[in-house]
């Protein structure tokens, strides 16, 4: 409503002839007001009628009115120019802060839309990777169930083994004592007869053959013995199954603290005094000694000793898909080929801060826990250190507690151009093999068993290590900085 009235505000002062603001206004006798140009030119164009009309209401004048300027509309003309002009710089202004506005929104808009996409792939990971974790978590269990029943058929068959060996053993004794009971008897009326012998020739004569005595069998010990193994059996599978909760519970405790974690938005517990630290903390020994209970659960369950894998084929049955952390990788260092590979760059990467990252040494350590059998295979180009490692070694400062090999949480081999080097809690161990740039390593977790292979034509073990390991393992990789050395883990399945 408004914009209309000052469009008819505008038209009073425009000449209906040009539609602009009057120039020099005069007004005719009817009282309508013209440019001056502009009636005088309608009014030439007239001259040959010898009348003159007004444009507007055709009323006619003869003779020719002598028309004068219309000073006090001519000021109000000028006002309203001028009102106009500041009008039109307004425009100007406001017309460019739209602008400025639209582009504003368009930005504001197009990152929505942006998070929108984001959110929504956010959604699909989560979905695809929760329904894998519980695809893996159900395998995993069923894995663990089949294993617990096999495990149980075996100690069931052992046991009836052991119970068959031993009443097999026991009936023979007691065939051998109840023999034994006879002859006794046997002995005692003859004993007993040659008491009354009345003849002293014939006594002393028979009593050597008479008296001699076979040798007693005693029982005791062997009973003793089989009820004990039989007793120690029922309380070793009893402390299986304690440590086997012992770990669900530590499992269900590590899940609910994640999960509380991300509710509350917690930042990552690099103070001390953080509570989440402080939990990790207490949890800590407990944790040690719910890992080293379940190493000797395994190792308990293994019942026969199962062979070492000694060919590649044989090695290749335990190959394992090794990818890399990007939160604990230095900023020296970029990861390519879905986190499987590893370069070292001459330029830091804008990597976010996060506890778990290597901050002096370039270094970086494998998503995967590592247990049981693993085996993997890496190519490798110019220096590297291809390690194992405890994932509980440090990750900032310059110490040796951080850097693979030179403390007693890691086992390294470095390769050389010249050739190889084996390091642990900073020991050197010289190693001579065929140089190649690809290198195999088996881990045999609950044996204590790590080996390092150089794979080329033919496979040739470079170092063995056997100890005790108490934690689970990670695989890592140490390049030397800025001379653009790589590491590739293969895909082996």
């Amino acid at each position: 409503m408004a914009q209309r009235g000052a469009q008819q505000n505008l038209l009073k002062f425009s000449c209906s002839i040009c539609l602009d603001l009057l120039k020099d206004p005069i007004t005719v006798p009817c009282g309508h007001n013209y440019c001056s140009n502009c009636i005088n030119r309608h009014w030439e164009e007239e001259k040959s009628k010898r009348t003159y009309s007004c444009p507007l209401c055709r009323m006619e004048f003869y003779p020719k009115p002598n028309l004068r300027t219309n000073n006090l509309l001519a000021e109000l003309v000028e006002d309203k120019k001028t009102e106009l002009q500041a009008a039109a710089a307004e425009r100007i202004q406001k017309q460019k802060e739209l602008e400025r506005n639209r582009l504003n929104i368009q930005q504001r808009i197009q990152e929505r839309e942006n998070e929108v996409k984001l959110l929504q792939q956010q959604v699909e990971a989560i979905n695809v990777s929760a329904d894998e974790a519980a695809k893996n978590s159900e395998e995993s269990f069923t894995q663990v169930i089949r294993l617990i029943q096999k495990k149980s058929c075996e100690v069931k068959q052992l046991l009836r083994i052991q119970q068959q060996t031993a009443v097999s053993r026991l009936k023979e004794l007691k065939v051998k004592l109840e023999q034994e009971i006879t002859e006794l008897k046997r002995k005692d009326v003859q004993l007993e007869q040659l008491a009354h012998t009345e003849d002293h020739t014939q006594f002393l004569l028979s009593y050597p053959s008479v008296s001699a005595l076979s040798e007693p069998t005693h029982s005791s010990s062997i009973q003793t013995s089989l009820l004990r193994y039989f007793e120690d059996v029922a309380v070793a599978v009893s402390e299986s199954i304690e440590a086997i909760q012992e770990i669900l519970r530590d499992t269900e405790i590590n899940m609910s603290l994640r999960a509380t974690e991300e509710e509350l938005l917690l930042p990552p517990p690099s103070s001390p005094l953080h509570p989440t630290a402080l939990f990790r903390q207490s949890l800590q020994p407990r944790q040690s000694r719910l890992f080293r209970r379940s190493v000797l659960l395994r190792r308990s369950m293994q019942l026969r000793p199962q062979p070492q894998p000694e060919t590649r084929a044989d090695l290749l049955q335990y190959s394992q898909q090794i990818t890399l952390d990007p939160n604990s990788a230095h900023r020296w260092l970029l990861l390519s080929d879905g986190n499987r590979k590893v370069t070292s760059t001459s330029e830091k990467n804008s990597y976010a801060d996060h506890p778990d990252r290597f901050t002096e040494d370039v270094q970086v350590l494998s998503r995967e826990s590592l247990t049981g059998r693993c085996y993997w295979e890496m190519k490798r180009r110019g220096k590297v250190v291809i390690a194992v490692t405890y994932k509980n070694i440090s990750r900032a400062g310059n110490t040796n507690e951080c850097v693979f090999g030179l403390n007693d949480n890691s086992w390294a081999l470095r390769c050389y151009a010249s050739g190889f080097k084996f390091l642990h809690n900073n020991t050197p161990t010289p190693i001579s093999g065929p140089r190649s740039s690809r290198i195999g390593v088996y881990l045999d977790h609950t044996a204590g068993i790590l080996s390092f292979y150089s794979v080329s034509g033919t496979m040739t073990l470079l170092h063995r290590v056997q100890t005790t390991f108490t934690q689970p393992l990670h695989a890592g990789v140490n390049l030397y900085p800025g001379e653009g050395a790589s590491a590739e883990f293969l895909n082996l399945q």
